[in-house]
């Protein structure tokens, strides 16, 4: 499997990108997978549904499939911080790519999304001077990027750019799972 990371601050686009360049991966045959950084306390359980009832009567894991999906849903007996790593090691093993949307301090290689603030929005930095495992950064407004780059850089738009590199540079976002673990 290949793993790639998108980073950036909240609203820059990182979701967007991602929901876009799915299908594109899927068009040239890959198995997409995504893992996500969820901050906070979050929920894809609702109350009243049966799996919701079994959660808070106390159960640490839920699992429930159909013909179309299945879920697991683990209950942290205490705060648990995992790492991208551990994620990654959850994903089914056929799987292609896995897009990996947040973890902005991994050691995974990745696309920085890049946005020049609003008007009135505090000052946000760029991370792609100082971190070398950003390899290319996605951007609408690459005349205002505030450090001079060798990186390749993608108009935040430009999905199927984007999916065309990160294909022909496959190789460099093999995942090797015994460096990480």
């Amino acid at each position: 499997m290949k793993v790639i990371g998108f980073a950036g601050f909240s609203g820059a686009g990182k979701t967007t990108l991602v929901e876009r360049l799915i299908p594109v991966l899927k068009l040239h045959g890959q198995r997409v997978s995504v893992v996500k950084h969820a901050h906070h306390k979050f929920d894809i359980d609702h109350p009243g549904k049966d799996t919701y009832r079994h959660r808070e009567a106390g159960a640490f894991e839920v699992v429930v499939a159909s013909d179309k999906r299945l879920a697991l849903i683990r209950e942290f007996e205490r705060p648990t911080q995992l790492g991208v790593h551990d994620l990654v090691a959850e994903l089914d093993d056929g799987v292609d790519w896995v897009l990996v949307e947040g973890f902005k301090h991994s050691d995974l290689f990745k696309i920085e999304i890049w946005r020049e603030p609003g008007e009135g929005e505090a000052a946000r930095p760029a991370r792609y001077a100082e971190d070398a495992h950003i390899v290319a950064i996605a951007t609408d407004t690459p005349e205002l990027l505030p450090t001079a780059t060798d990186l390749p850089v993608f108009d935040l738009n430009d999905v199927d750019g984007i999916g065309d590199w990160l294909l022909q540079n496959a190789a460099r976002f093999e995942y090797k799972m015994e460096r990480h673990g």
